[in-house]
């Protein structure tokens, strides 16, 4: 039986990011709703971070609006009289409309309040990723620049005809200049176009290409696709048996016994053969050459961490270049209005995948443990901190725009339909229509985290 170790502090971390993104966006997007109707004269019952069922964590009362945290981190909410939400207020909805009510405001007005949450989210977009690139600046790796080409990371991309070295040109005929978009353009593509040596060669993507990555993640991967770098110890534990063989931080690899290496994927293999053997390993420190003999394990590893130098630091290496733009005040936010477009757009391409079972994208479904494992386990890095967050904020404005029941887009929905038809719901259907949505959202939400943990269709 394998024991996997928790690194707690990691976790921690992870949790806190999360949450602190989350209450975030979670009280600007209800924010969104909460000035609207203040601007239309409704009444607003409670504004809430987080859940408050049975109690809160906190709450106080201002003016006609109670305030409060509740102990149920699945979101937050808005009351806001006369509506039919969340808290199915059916002894309310039975009485007389009150002018102060959402009910008695016109089907415009009411539309302008249900799409207030997600018009913010998508403003905090603009803005987090004009300030970013206003601090930070746009960061881009130029394919082209990638010394060594790419290292294959997963064996699902080994088997369909990527192999280390390659330099990816094109993915369905469009050249991707752009590593991190190369990453994304490729899971959703069907043919590769690639250099190998003096060779350019076309690779026809399976069509459950997702599903299968979904299908081999391993714990220890850090992707499925990275930029191919020489065999240079980043890490090395003084628990591990290459600590204890002389193995250093920043040694390179050079040599397994008698054959040479030069990459980390060839280290990797050259291990993997030799499990459970003692080696030697040739190991090049500054002007030295040096020889160590190490224990392989059973799994083919030594117990040294290659991967953790920043871009900034492979770039001084010279196994790539970062390219840095940063913009000006004036620049910065109709770039920024442009980088949050395109990020919608890629994620409306991957959500198109997980709607075709085909694709196996479902499998790729995660909750909240998925959304913690994308922040930085090992600091506090605000760059990417905010970059995440700005992403959420995207994701969570379109998911909010879905037209389901219970969700701003099946309020949405109905709204329209009654401007269209002239013909407003029932507040019995809206009732059912509002339950029905919960129940759809708890069922989604139970999978996705299901997914997570247990790995369900997978």
């Amino acid at each position: 039986m394998t024991v996997l170790a928790i690194n707690w502090s990691s976790v921690i971390l992870q949790v806190g990011q999360l949450l602190l993104s989350l209450s975030i966006l979670v009280i600007l997007h209800e924010f969104g709703h909460y000035i609207t109707a203040r601007w239309f004269k409704c009444r607003v019952e409670k504004f809430y971070l987080f859940f408050d069922p049975w109690f809160s964590l906190f709450k106080k009362k201002h003016g006609d609006t109670e305030y409060g945290i509740g102990w149920l981190p699945l979101g937050g909410y808005v009351k806001i009289s006369g509506m039919i939400d969340e808290s199915l207020d059916k002894e309310t909805m039975q009485q007389a409309p009150q002018p102060w009510e959402f009910r008695s405001k016109p089907a415009w007005q009411r539309l302008i309040i249900m799409i207030g949450g997600v018009v913010m989210n998508i403003l905090v977009a603009f803005v987090i990723y004009s300030f970013i690139l206003m601090i930070w600046g746009d960061k881009k790796i130029p394919t082209a620049s990638m010394k060594y080409g790419v290292h294959v990371v997963d064996s699902t991309l080994l088997k369909m005809g990527i192999r280390n070295g390659d330099r990816i040109l094109a993915i369905d005929g469009e050249p991707v200049a752009d590593f991190e978009k190369l990453r994304r353009k490729l899971i959703l593509g069907q043919q590769v176009q690639l250099q190998r040596g003096e060779q350019t060669l076309t690779i026809n993507m399976d069509k459950d290409l997702i599903g299968q990555l979904v299908e081999n993640r391993n714990r220890s991967t850090r992707g499925f696709l990275e930029v191919r770098r020489p065999a240079i110890a980043f890490y090395v534990p003084d628990t591990s048996a290459a600590y204890k063989a002389g193995l250093r931080r920043d040694d390179q690899i050079v040599g397994i016994d008698s054959v040479p290496v030069m990459f980390y994927d060839q280290l990797q293999e050259g291990l993997l053969a030799r499990s459970g053997k003692t080696i030697s390993l040739k190991v090049m420190r500054g002007a030295q050459t040096l020889r160590l003999p190490v224990s392989v394990n059973a799994e083919g590893k030594i117990g040294f961490l290659p991967y953790g130098y920043s871009y900034q630091q492979m770039d001084s290496l010279g196994w790539l270049k970062l390219d840095v733009k940063r913009y000006g005040v004036l620049e910065a936010f109709p770039a920024g209005v442009q980088k949050a477009g395109n990020e919608l757009s890629d994620y409306i391409d991957q959500f198109k995948k997980i709607l075709d079972p085909d694709t196996g994208a479902y499998k790729a479904v995660g909750g909240f443990k998925s959304m913690g494992s994308i922040f930085s386990g090992a600091g506090w890095d605000w760059e990417s901190f905010w970059r995440i967050t700005a992403f959420l904020s995207i994701v969570l404005a379109f998911m909010n725009l879905l037209p389901i029941p219970a969700l701003d887009g099946g309020h949405v929905m109905f709204t329209l339909y009654e401007m269209i038809t002239r013909k407003k719901p029932s507040d019995k259907f809206l009732e059912y229509a509002q339950m029905a949505g919960m129940t759809l959202l708890l069922g989604l939400m139970l999978y996705a985290n299901a997914n997570d943990w247990l790995g369900w269709g997978r």
